[in-house]
């Protein structure tokens, strides 16, 4: 092999390490666009705005049989979900967060595009309050693997249905202090667990509604209510800074080492 190709196959592979990472950071980075529809009947429930967060997986706002804490509570009560957002962003602070759309009246969709870094945030978790209710909301007992290692979608639908439904056991059901049909401030604690519940909906039939219909529920065992799609593109990035220096460093030692074997030739 000659020697001016000997000399520069250091820079050659350097070169190539750079296009790999190069290419391996533009996988990670992935714009996501979330889209959340109700699909229950008309006249029947509606959703709270959507929280939502891409995390490492550490972030776990309930559990099936537990009491309640501050987090979901601050969900399924009222939907504002304050604490939910706070406790997120404290167990996990390079998390993605947000939250999606206003008030879902049935029929209705709305929609928010996230930057993900896929590597570092591959899985998905959500909750948002069912209305009405004094206490119900949907969301995920444990995080949702969403990306693979190349930073494509596992999935691109999640559907939830009326089993899916969760009751808070923090507030006592009642017409009359019902987010949605009754004053919301005047609760009275239950003191219970969290369970799945969508039975009780239909206590709130005949009731008019904020949004102005009067409540029919109209749900049965396994009904879809909520859908939420995903759509993913890459996103152009350049190295971090530090990676930058890294690799500049190697570079110029290698040219370094070359123009020296050249000197001694």
């Amino acid at each position: 092999m000659p020697r001016i190709f000997r000399a520069l196959r250091p820079i050659a592979c350097a070169t190539a390490v750079v296009s790999v990472l190069a290419t391996h950071a533009q996988a990670q980075q992935r714009m996501v666009t979330a889209t959340v529809t109700n699909l229950a009947p008309t006249n029947s429930i509606s959703f709270a705005p959507l929280h939502v967060g891409f995390h490492r997986g550490v972030f776990d706002a309930f559990n099936i049989g537990g009491v309640p804490g501050a987090a979901i509570i601050s969900v399924a009560e009222g939907g504002t979900g304050g604490q939910w957002q706070a406790d997120f962003a404290a167990a996990d602070p390079t998390a993605t967060r947000g939250i999606i759309g206003g008030v879902l009246t049935p029929g209705a969709s709305a929609s928010l595009s996230f930057l993900v870094n896929t590597g570092m945030n591959p899985y998905f978790t959500f909750a948002n309050m069912v209305v009405p209710s004094n206490d119900f909301f949907l969301g995920n007992d444990n995080p949702i693997l969403l990306f693979d290692s190349m930073g494509n979608l596992t999935r691109n639908t999640i559907f939830q249905t009326t089993n899916q439904i969760w009751d808070a056991g923090s507030e006592l059901f009642d017409p009359a202090a019902a987010a949605f049909v009754g004053t919301n401030s005047l609760r009275s604690p239950q003191n219970s667990v969290v369970a799945f519940n969508f039975a009780e909906l239909k206590g709130f039939n005949g009731l008019p509604t904020a949004a102005g219909y009067t409540f029919d529920a109209q749900l049965t065992a396994n009904q879809n209510i909520y859908r939420i799609d995903f759509t993913s593109a890459p996103v152009t990035t350049v190295p971090e800074p530090g990676t930058v220096v890294l690799l500049s460093g190697g570079l110029l030692a290698m040219a370094w080492t070359v123009r020296r074997r050249r000197g001694q030739a």
